[in-house]
């Protein structure tokens, strides 16, 4: 990184042994990992104790959030095949926790619903102790979507904010933060843990952070991460601010306070972020 930028930004990247079996094994099955597309800080870390985050119904997203370096364009049709090659994965690896989450595709009339269902179901027969963590696109809200979710009994249910309700407009113009709000709060009224996660540095004030905690307590969202965006690709919208750990702190002190079970603050914390220790 930018040695302007400052001291608690830059992150010490070790790659390992381990990273390669994982990438090796990610590209064995011909897999697509949220790591790697999103570009994640976390990477050489998480693949070194043989960790990733599928992301499944391709490589191409439907919308055009200004923080994301996920592609946008021509989408393909869901690979039949997916789930079987994760759930593979995912005994290979050893998995006792996995986050399978995806692009958007609003394309598709189920929202990608029934391919995370397959998922589920795959994994299931593979590692019958495995816990299971969906993080889902908002399916435009569309009930009998989500339902095939539900359906599935996944163990925990994330879907994310992602930011403040007043940068939408701006940062994600293709999407609703009362229908995000919405899913979340369906998710827990059918019995899930829920999760959401939102990042800093993108113009946000400190109070509209504070409000959007709030927001998600008034619908019984049960965990909550916090943490720095970094741009990842040219094309992407600049940072706004770096924010200091003394603010994390208090981020997460504030969200502890509003009666979140846990809240994971910090410069790289991202939503499947040592996702694990959640449960």
């Amino acid at each position: 990184m930018n040695k302007d930028f400052p001291q608690w930004i830059k992150k010490k990247i070790s790659i390992s042994d381990e990273y390669f079996q994982t990438q090796s094994l990610i590209e064995k099955y011909s897999l697509n990992t949220v790591c790697k597309e999103a570009r994640c800080p976390n990477i050489y870390e998480c693949f070194k104790k043989k960790y990733a985050t599928f992301l499944i119904l391709g490589q191409v997203c439907t919308r055009n959030c200004k923080f994301c370096s996920v592609k946008k364009g021509k989408t393909s049709p869901p690979e039949p095949q997916e789930p079987e090659k994760i759930a593979e994965a995912v005994k290979e690896l050893a998995l006792k926790y996995v986050v399978v989450t995806s692009v958007t595709r609003d394309d598709l009339s189920d929202g990608g619903a029934n391919q995370f269902s397959m998922c589920v179901k795959k994994i299931r027969e593979r590692s019958p102790d495995t816990k299971i963590e969906l993080l889902i696109p908002d399916l435009k809200g569309n009930p009998e979507n989500l339902k095939i979710i539900f359906e599935s009994k996944p163990d925990i249910i994330s879907h994310n904010l992602e930011t403040v309700p007043t940068l939408y407009p701006y940062i994600r113009q293709k999407a609703d933060y009362n229908t995000s709000l919405n899913v979340l709060f369906q998710s827990k009224i059918a019995g899930f843990i829920t999760k959401s996660s939102v990042m800093v540095g993108l113009g946000e004030q400190e109070k509209e952070v504070t409000e959007t905690m709030k927001d998600l307590r008034n619908v019984l969202c049960d965990f909550f991460v916090i943490g720095q965006y970094l741009k990842s690709d040219k094309n992407n919208m600049s940072v706004a601010e770096f924010v200091n750990p003394e603010k994390f702190e208090y981020y997460k002190k504030t969200g502890e306070s509003l009666g979140f079970k846990k809240v994971f603050a910090g410069t790289f914390y991202r939503t499947s972020y040592h996702a694990e220790e959640f449960l």
